[in-house]
């Protein structure tokens, strides 16, 4: 109970900090530009994706390079949605706020779709097979946004000019740009920034929703599937749909994440999710410590904000010697990770309490 309320007011004390520091309460203090707020975003949108890495790669075992793949679906249906289909601009902010919640829950729902479709069948497979298809599945998504100029016209060859319109949209390889900024809810002096305030929280109903399902029964369901799968299966474990579960789950964060990264950077190029994106996060995974929530935290937020840093420091010129150093050093210091498989005190396992309790 300590624990919970301890991260409940560090939440609350970061959220009301940062609106401080950026000028939304009502007086312009200046320490976090516009652009710097934006990097805040990019990196809550990192950790996100990483916690659902977390749960393919770390949790369950499986080795998946594929959520750049998810991230492009999220990003290019929130677009379209809120762009083309029903442009949230023309509508009233309450009605505006609850509209791109809607489109960002329902671009996450069809990432976690196709991760269900996907991961069915290539979840049959192990290790490097595994990664090779969700490399090639990342590959297929770029290649299709890229194709859009001619799935539009055949599907206005087939009389659907309206949804053609919206593929012709999309912009196929010169890039889809133009998306509105979401309407601030302003209270007399004071500013909230609605999309900062929506990323800021799903990253903490990511933390509980996903630090709640290790520690439950489909948790313990990934861990035996990563300890050793044969076994897991003898003892009634199903593994399929454990995987299944976890590729599902993954790619609606990835899905959810990826619309929220096409309203902060507010253009999206088929380029911007190729397979190095994906290894980026790889590199955020193995970093903090696979099968760590923390160390996903950790790691995603800071190696985000760390080329920043370098660069306010003067070192900017260096940041592509600096960056992949101290990912050696860490990698030979501690190659479990900075976090290993251990959790922050509020994410640990909650203790059984009583006189049974050891």
């Amino acid at each position: 109970m300590r624990s919970g309320l301890f991260a409940v007011t560090v939440a609350v004390t970061v959220y009301a900090a940062i609106l401080l520091l950026h000028g939304n309460l009502g007086f312009s203090v200046g320490l976090i530009s516009d652009y710097y707020f934006q990097v805040l975003m990019l990196a809550a949108i990192n950790i996100i994706v990483t916690i659902g890495l977390n749960l393919i790669n770390g949790f369950a075992g499986q080795f998946s390079i594929g959520q750049a793949g998810f991230m492009a679906i999220g990003a290019y249906v929130t677009a379209m949605l809120a762009t083309l289909v029903v442009p949230i601009t023309n509508l009233p902010v309450a009605v505006q706020v609850v509209s791109f919640m809607a489109i960002i829950l329902a671009a996450g729902s069809l990432a976690g779709l196709v991760g269900y479709l996907v991961g069915l069948p290539s979840l049959r497979l192990k290790g490097d097979y595994l990664a090779i298809v969700t490399l090639a599945f990342g590959e297929v998504v770029r290649s299709i946004v890229r194709a859009s100029d001619e799935i539009s016209s055949a599907m206005a060859s087939l009389g659907l000019t309206r949804l053609a319109a919206y593929i012709e949209g999309v912009g196929g390889p010169r890039g889809f740009g133009g998306f509105p900024q979401l309407a601030d809810i302003v209270i007399g002096p004071v500013r909230i920034p609605t999309l900062f305030t929506l990323i800021f929280l799903t990253v903490i109903a990511s933390i509980v929703l996903t630090r709640n399902l290790v520690y439950s029964s489909y948790g313990r369901a990934w861990v035996s599937v990563r300890a050793n799968e044969l076994a897991a299966e003898i003892m009634g474990v199903d593994s399929t749909k454990a995987k299944v579960l976890a590729f599902v789950l993954s790619g609606f964060l990835a899905g959810i994440a990826g619309g929220y990264f096409a309203f902060v950077i507010r253009f999206l190029h088929p380029d911007s999710f190729s397979f190095l994106k994906s290894i980026e996060y790889l590199i955020f995974l193995y970093a903090g410590g696979a099968a760590s929530l923390s160390g996903s935290i950790i790691a995603a937020g800071s190696l985000t904000l760390l080329p920043e840093f370098l660069r306010v420091a003067g070192f900017d010129q260096w940041r592509l010697v600096v960056y992949p150093l101290l990912l050696i050093i860490i990698m030979l210091w501690r190659p479990s990770g900075l976090m290993g498989d251990r959790e922050l005190k509020f994410l640990e396992k909650p203790r059984l309490r009583g006189r049974n309790a050891s």
